[in-house]
């Protein structure tokens, strides 16, 4: 296949580790770190689905605080200071290690990158900053000028506006199978970031490439 226009990234869970803030603090939530980590995660993704499909917007890092607020009520206990360190990590995630090498592959190879995420404008900057990811991409991508997320339509409408490409001319990297989904439906071509080995969700296995990291990907991109 001829090698795409531009290579547009998920942020949260694909470049960023989203599980790194409760890593942390992981020795304090002991037992509960797990459990709270995954149902911030869970919520901040359910709220934001709901929120479009009712038409209702709220900025991401909002969401952020609101799913953080929920896990930690759930689990419990509710700690101030506990909660301003969880939110204070979250702006300054970690990203994955191989991240920054692939992304130096790729604009080695000539192909421009961006990220395209749900993230509000300035917890994106924050991260990308700590992550050390920002010499290495040609632009940061939010959905909060069309005040709606992924995966609705308009959102990897973004990347071709951009770009100025078709969506075929796109690859797509994300390691949200729903993201993943919804950009194939766009019209992108498609790369599933599989970390856990799970089995595939929405048929990506039969639309989409599975990777089990970002290492591989200039390669499949050449």
């Amino acid at each position: 296949m001829l090698q795409p226009k531009a290579a547009i990234f998920d942020a949260y869970g694909t470049l960023l580790d989203v599980h790194a803030a409760v890593g942390r603090h992981a020795a304090r939530l002991r037992e509960r770190a797990g459990a709270v980590s995954a149902l911030w995660r869970a919520k901040q993704i359910e709220w934001s689905w709901i929120l479009s499909a009712t038409g209702a917007y709220e900025p991401f890092w909002a969401l952020t605080e609101k799913a953080l607020d929920h896990a930690l009520a759930v689990h419990g206990p509710a700690d101030p200071a506990m909660r301003a360190g969880l939110l204070a990590a979250y702006r300054e995630l970690d990203a994955y290690p191989e991240a920054a090498p692939m992304l130096s592959r790729l604009r080695a190879m000539g192909i421009p990158a961006a990220i395209l995420s749900n993230g509000s404008p300035d917890m994106l900057a924050a991260s990308v900053a700590a992550g050390g990811l920002g010499p290495l991409l040609d632009d940061v991508l939010s959905v909060h000028p069309l005040r709606c997320f992924k995966p609705d339509p308009r959102v990897y409408a973004l990347a071709t506006a951009r770009f100025g490409c078709q969506p075929h001319e796109v690859a797509f990297v994300s390691s949200n199978p729903w993201d993943a989904y919804g950009a194939q439906r766009f019209g992108f071509r498609v790369f599933w970031v599989n970390r856990s080995g799970g089995p595939a969700e929405y048929w990506l296995d039969q639309t989409a490439v599975m990777l089990p990291d970002l290492a591989s990907l200039p390669e499949r991109l050449a």
